[in-house]
């Protein structure tokens, strides 16, 4: 076994606990964002990334709403959510790669896929953070349905997750710990909201440098 290098310091453990609406596209936003904070920090700290469950609309019915609809009952009136629709596409189009994000499509009831990211933490928390994001990519910006399990299921897939279809079939597997874990953070007044190594928080999407002070805060 190798050595220590003695001029090495040792990374600091951080546990990041992320409570997020999969449906909220600030909570994307502030994903990627924070994604680019923990590749900046890698040489120094070791992660630990913990998705939790939240829904700000949770009577959305399992078909679904029209995104557009839905964007413009949300803000109150078409010029209000045109506008803000613009400033998260902006966003996305010139920072994150030209990604495009489309308005079209439906928001479906996210339960099932909370399901399947408490199942995902269960077997592996990296996994965890890259379902979350393999699944969003689709939603945002190829107009995926985020409530149909195939989809889902194929997202897994593409993960290594084993066993997703089946965890879905049942539609009692991981709702407990989903309901509990939706009335814990049910006072969450905005999201996405970031808890970091228990004692430091931040709320909404934040660039990279806010995550960059928080990370260096919670470490102390």
């Amino acid at each position: 076994m190798a050595a220590n290098h003695p001029f090495r310091v040792p990374k600091k453990p951080c546990t990041v606990d992320i409570i997020s609406d999969p449906v909220c596209p600030w909570c994307f936003i502030g994903k990627k964002n924070l994604d680019k904070a923990l590749e900046e920090a890698d040489p120094l700290y070791v992660f630990e990334l913990r998705w939790h469950p939240f829904q700000t609309y949770p009577d959305i019915p399992k078909e679904g709403i029209d995104k557009k609809k839905h964007s413009e009952d949300k803000h109150g009136s078409t010029h209000i959510s045109e506008v803000v629709e613009m400033r998260i596409g902006d966003i996305l189009r010139t920072t994150y790669d030209a990604l495009e994000y489309k308005l079209s499509g439906i928001v479906g009831n996210p339960l099932d896929y909370h399901r399947l990211v408490y199942f995902a933490g269960e077997q592996d928390h990296d996994m965890q953070h890259d379902l979350v994001d393999e699944v969003l990519l689709g939603y945002f910006t190829e107009e995926k349905d985020i409530a149909d399990r195939e989809y889902l299921v194929e997202c897994a897939g593409k993960i290594g997750i084993e066993g997703a279809a089946e965890f879905l079939e049942d539609p009692n597997n991981g709702l407990i710990e989903v309901t509990e874990d939706l009335k814990k953070y049910s006072g969450t007044k905005q999201v996405p909201y970031y808890v970091f190594n228990g004692k430091v928080d931040c709320v909404g999407a934040q660039p990279s440098e806010v995550f960059m002070r928080a990370f260096e805060a919670a470490t102390k």
